[in-house]
């Protein structure tokens, strides 16, 4: 995530701040400039910002803040759509009249919004599926009947045809925690979910039906392996033996599938967070080494994983300051790093693709 300042009086401000909490200024995020403005009134529901250079650009707020005070993101004034580029991808939205579905529907939001930064600044295309049926992206957000229903009663978090579901109860804390326990899971997180999940929908849009799919297939295995019949394996027996040296978590090792959706939702992991290091000047320090964390955009993956190595010890000796565990508590063998060098060129490739065809010029 890059830095954002407070255009009146400079403070920092974090990506979900809807008001400068030193000198009380409206904000706005801006989607089409992937940044956070202070925002005032301009007349008929529109919106002056304050970036330089941006002025005379007039925004409106979404319709999620307007009705539901659950939305940061504004949307451009010709724009018609009453929803910003997040809100838009919504389907299906939980019950906001039952206990604690509100609370919990604003956190699914706010881990969803990190996730659509992070594939827009990455160049990635994000089209709601209501405009794009075939290839769209869209989610739902469902709730259990019931609270204590048995694991293999619940809704299920997954990714199926464009559409992502993510069990409302991922949004609460204690109600995870259960589920990592029983599922036995060193690491779970809502924003992992969203990350996760896009790396199936992704799957689908960008390696499917490519001509280098062989490719994809001699590094993450042959997708066309039963998948049903592999999930029940692993449950039933274990990550396969020596997972570590080729895999970055237990679970990828169950199905082809699942190694290109947790490769791919560790990279947006990577570089979400040494982009939050850079954007606030972090140096590291080794043995022999002193220097500053760079921007991941445009680096080689071999600077990334240095620079990953370094940050992952850091973040992970604050938390053990505080008492807290690691939040990064995986170590990339050369083989999962292989895998993620795989995913930051597949990624690289594609946002050049969707440069090339948004600036209408052809692509081999």
């Amino acid at each position: 995530m890059k830095a954002f300042y407070c255009q009146k009086c400079h403070e920092r401000l974090f990506f979900e701040n809807s008001v400068c909490l030193s000198c009380n200024s409206a904000l706005g995020f801006l989607p089409d400039l992937l940044d956070l403005s202070v925002i005032s009134p301009a007349g008929n529901e529109s919106w002056s910002v304050m970036l330089p250079k941006d002025e005379a650009r007039k925004y409106r707020k979404c319709h999620n803040d307007h009705f539901q005070r659950a939305c940061t993101w504004m949307v451009p004034l010709a724009d018609p759509n009453p929803f910003c580029r997040s809100c838009r991808l919504n389907c299906t939205i939980p019950d906001l009249r039952a206990a604690n579905h509100r609370t919990l529907w604003r956190k699914m939001e706010l881990a969803k919004r990190r996730l659509i930064y992070t594939l827009l600044r990455l160049g990635l295309p994000v089209v709601p599926k209501i405009e794009d049926a075939e290839r769209g992206l869209a989610f739902d957000f469902l709730a259990d009947i019931h609270p204590q229903v048995p694991v293999g009663e619940r809704i299920l978090t997954g990714h199926s045809d464009g559409v992502i579901t993510i069990n409302l109860g991922e949004a609460d804390d204690a109600a995870r925690e259960r589920v990592r326990l029983e599922l036995r899971e060193s690491y779970r997180t809502l924003l992992g979910h969203f990350r996760h999940e896009s790396g199936h929908y992704f799957w689908d849009l960008l390696v499917r039906n490519h001509p280098e799919i062989d490719s994809v297939r001699a590094t993450f295995g042959d997708e066309r392996v039963d998948y049903a019949s592999a999930l029940q394996r692993y449950y039933a027996m274990g990550p396969k033996a020596g997972w570590d040296a080729t895999f970055v978590t237990p679970y990828a090792s169950s199905h082809p599938w699942e190694d290109w959706a947790e490769t791919w939702a560790h990279y947006l992991h990577i570089v979400d967070t040494l982009e939050t290091g850079a954007a606030g000047g972090l140096q590291v320090q080794t043995a022999d080494t002193h220097r500053a964390i760079s921007d991941p955009a445009e680096k080689s993956f071999a600077t990334i994983r240095q620079d990953w190595h370094a940050v992952r010890f850091i973040i992970n000796s604050l938390n053990r300051s505080m008492g807290m565990p690691d939040p990064y508590p995986f170590v990339l063998s050369d083989g999962a790093a292989a895998k993620l060098e795989f995913v930051h060129q597949w990624i690289a490739t594609a946002a050049n693709s969707e440069v090339a065809k948004n600036n209408g010029t052809a692509v081999a």
